[in-house]
């Protein structure tokens, strides 16, 4: 494939409205170029999906109960990006970096639902040992470079795994160096230095990574129409030479389509892509939000376009999986949601002689 500067992707783009409305681009996208999958991918894509939708909400359950505490921000009807992105993109070999909004990720990663779970909790058995919480959810072992509580704050920590992952091949020639890195993050990041400075980098050096914009409309209480010059964020990365397109977050086959593309720029020597989702949350921005500012109207039209009702559409109208196949999958995810909170609930305390440990490195 060649190695010249990536032009903007014309696969699956809006057409350019410049209202930037969501419900006005969504309708004007180019569905053509979803991916394709067999019953069981199609199944693993569902049942990953409905883990993530599962478990935020006993997340919820918790915290209205008072069992768990401090910040929690919730991932349900963003499910189609995690399992379209990370799905698409090989487990302990790639690389992720992540947000606030950081379970459902952990979970598409491979993170065990009662190590995220436990982490929630502040338990010692959580996958950042409890000194993390919902905001620091971090696995070496499955390639996961952290939730951060900051916007923008993870995004060169996403561009240094990339640049790694060329430095490896080209200076010390390791041949099986071709990780590529997803950096995830929401629109109202997308007017901070961070993002602009480490596009640049990224296009310059031709590093493998893939910026992925999580458009859900609103960044805590800010519209994104009102708070950016240009709201189709994907148009930005023709101002560095990169790849760019926009597809249907509530579509994971458009989304995993779009991702393989990416990926397969990516280690091919190409550079990045900005991967703009239109996507929607369906809590507030937080659990202590009590969300009166999105417009009823706003939340009936994306609730009808629910991505996990969506794929499990598309399986069965393509025969690839009955109704009691889906229901089975959903009964089993509970039971797992289920054993992860007795898990958790009873997991140890970090141990307060400990208070100092992980901050500095054991060597």
């Amino acid at each position: 494939m060649s190695k010249e500067p990536a032009l903007t992707s014309t696969e699956g783009i809006g057409n350019g409205l410049a209202s930037g409305s969501h419900t006005e681009r969504l309708s004007n996208l180019v569905s053509t170029k979803r991916a394709v999958v067999d019953r069981d991918k199609g199944l693993e894509l569902f049942r990953d999906m409905t883990l993530g939708r599962r478990f935020e909400d006993k997340c919820a359950e918790m915290y209205y109960r008072g069992k768990m505490f401090g910040f929690v921000h919730l991932y349900n009807g963003q499910e189609a990006v995690s399992t379209g992105v990370i799905g698409a993109m090989k487990r302990q070999h790639d690389w992720f970096c992540s947000t606030y909004r950081d379970h459902v990720h952990a979970l598409s990663a491979g993170v065990p639902a009662r190590e995220v779970m436990s982490e929630l909790f502040g338990k010692e058995t959580g996958c950042s040992k409890g000194r993390g919480g919902s905001m620091h959810l971090f696995s070496k072992e499955h390639h996961l470079l952290g939730g951060f509580a900051f916007i923008g704050e993870g995004i060169p920590v996403a561009l240094g795994a990339a640049f790694t992952s060329r430095y490896k091949k080209e200076a010390l020639k390791q041949e099986g160096s071709n990780a590529v890195t997803a950096a995830f993050f929401g629109d109202g990041t997308c007017n901070n230095g961070q993002f602009f400075e480490c596009m640049n980098m990224a296009q310059l050096w031709k590093l493998p990574i893939i910026f992925v914009v999580e458009n859900n409309k609103w960044a805590i209480g800010m519209a994104h129409d009102r708070a950016t010059s240009d709201p189709e964020i994907w148009r930005k990365a023709s101002a560095f030479g990169m790849a760019g397109e926009e597809v249907d977050g509530m579509d994971v086959l458009a989304v995993r389509g779009a991702a393989q593309r990416a990926i397969e720029r990516a280690r091919a020597g190409e550079g990045p892509t900005l991967l703009e989702c239109l996507t929607y949350r369906y809590r507030g921005h937080s659990l202590a939000d009590p969300d009166e500012l999105r417009a009823e109207e706003e939340k009936k039209f994306w609730a009808q376009r629910d991505p996990i009702k969506a794929l499990e559409n598309d399986l069965i109208k393509e025969g690839l999986a009955t109704d009691e196949d889906l229901r089975s999958i959903e009964k089993t995810i509970d039971s797992e949601v289920v054993d992860a909170i007795d898990f958790a609930l009873s997991a140890p305390e970090p141990d307060a002689k400990e208070l100092t440990r992980y901050i500095w490195s054991d060597n």
